[in-house]
């Protein structure tokens, strides 16, 4: 083993053992680089002549570009064309940390990492795959998940997917869950969190988050040692009174020294930015110190630089020049309003008692997605097909269950839609 990456754990042991023992054997052998060309490059910093890095420089020592990018791009070029910190640039990084406290009052004084920038939310789930799944180990999910985790975690890692059921009626099936963590003893346990959940688009009651945090709290108690990945994709699009607004990462941060939890997130769905590819993975933990995150944060980085290098530069630049912009509140909620304004219509269609003849939804309240369960003898697949041959509508088919995204279709739409959908299965019955 690297000793950088022996001096990294030791800090870790010492901080919380546990956290140590959750690490998969790459995040144990993971480390930044402090020495060797990284080191040797921040040695030169400032020198006049500086033959370090391997990025090309004009003669006055600005970035090297081409004039037809350049042109394209009304930003100083220093912001744009070099490369970004593999831990991301300070100043974003020290921004969306903010506003995760902003978002999130119920962290108060609680003490979290300094988020780490990642190439989105699949690559910071990726991340978290490296620094904590090996081979074999099972990682909790519910039974309506979105299908990039077995791309990921499973086919990506070699991790098993084991699923408990999402929904019990119209709530949350928390007896599945408890059963799910108490499943082979007691151990390490991996648990993927994701609300807004993709794809059936529902967010916990407030009462639903602090019976999860419970059961997990519950578990280390038992003497589980359990890492939760907290997917919030979609945090902040929540259409209904009483459903927990927060993220579930704040139920986890202090509850329990054997709790680890992994806040995955960033701008991509809450700021509608798909093609900028920026994320961020933050660390909680109860008793948690400036020590332990840094050294989590040096291993997260040490995996980003191994993997992709760092993430775009002119993406970070130019969504910290929005988060500084006065207008960038407002112009947010116009944008909340019109996906309200579209969860509200489809609310309105499903009023419409015919359709439970073929399909019921299943419970939603947030996020991009509903999902409606088809009846029993019906093919979804089929159906998909005959909705976008005969009625020209595309749906997602979810082995029986047809994902809607809501947010990618007019308010004025949502009625055909579903008046489609219905047709399709009067059709496929024909």
């Amino acid at each position: 083993m690297n000793p950088q990456a022996e001096e990294l754990n030791k800090v870790i042991r010492e901080k919380n053992p546990v956290v140590f023992e959750l690490l998969s054997e790459r995040g144990k052998n993971i480390f930044f680089p402090k020495k060797g060309i990284l080191g040797q490059t921040a040695d030169a910093k400032g020198t006049r002549i500086n033959a370090t890095i391997g990025a090309a420089v004009e003669d006055n020592g600005s970035p090297m570009r081409l004039e037809s990018l350049e042109s394209k791009v009304n930003i100083d070029p220093s912001l744009v064309f070099p490369y970004a910190p593999s831990f991301g640039r300070p100043d974003i990084r020290a921004r969306w940390k903010s506003m995760i406290y902003d978002k999130n009052p119920r962290l108060e004084d609680k003490v979290i990492s300094l988020p780490v920038v990642t190439n989105a939310l699949t690559h910071g789930v990726s991340m978290a795959g490296y620094m904590f799944a090996d081979e074999g180990e099972k990682i909790i999910v519910p039974d309506l998940f979105w299908g990039n985790y077995n791309l990921i975690l499973n086919h990506g890692y070699g991790a098993e997917l084991q699923k408990y059921r999402l929904f019990d009626g119209e709530k949350l099936d928390m007896a599945s869950f408890k059963a799910s963590l108490e499943e082979g003893g007691i151990g390490k346990k991996m648990v993927i969190l994701n609300f807004p959940n993709n794809p059936t688009g529902y967010s916990p009651t407030i009462g639903e988050a602090q019976e999860i945090a419970a059961i997990i709290k519950e578990s280390a108690e038992a003497g589980n040692k359990i890492v939760v990945f907290c997917d919030d994709a979609y945090f902040g699009l929540v259409y209904e009174e009483g459903i927990e607004e927060q993220s579930i990462f704040t139920y986890l941060v202090d509850l329990h020294e054997h709790v680890l939890a992994v806040k995955i997130d960033g701008p991509t769905k809450e700021d509608y930015v798909w093609g900028f590819r920026v994320g961020f993975i933050s660390y909680g933990v109860k008793g948690g110190d400036a020590e332990l995150y840094t050294a989590l944060e040096a291993k997260t980085a040490g995996a980003v630089r191994g993997n992709i290098s760092n993430a775009a530069n002119i993406s970070q630049s130019l969504l910290l020049s929005a988060f500084e912009d006065p207008a960038y509140k407002e112009q947010k909620a116009r944008k909340f309003a019109t996906m309200k304004r579209r969860y509200d219509a489809v609310k309105e269609a499903l009023k419409d008692e015919k359709y439970s003849e073929y399909f019921s939804a299943l419970p939603y309240n947030s996020g991009y997605f509903m999902c409606v369960k088809l009846a029993e003898g019906l093919d979804g697949e089929e159906i998909r097909k005959i909705l976008i041959e005969k009625y020209s509508i595309g749906i997602i088919n979810l082995n029986n269950v047809i994902r809607v995204a809501f947010a990618a279709m007019a308010a004025s739409d949502a009625k055909e839609l579903f008046e489609g959908i219905y047709n399709a299965c009067i059709d496929s019955k024909n």
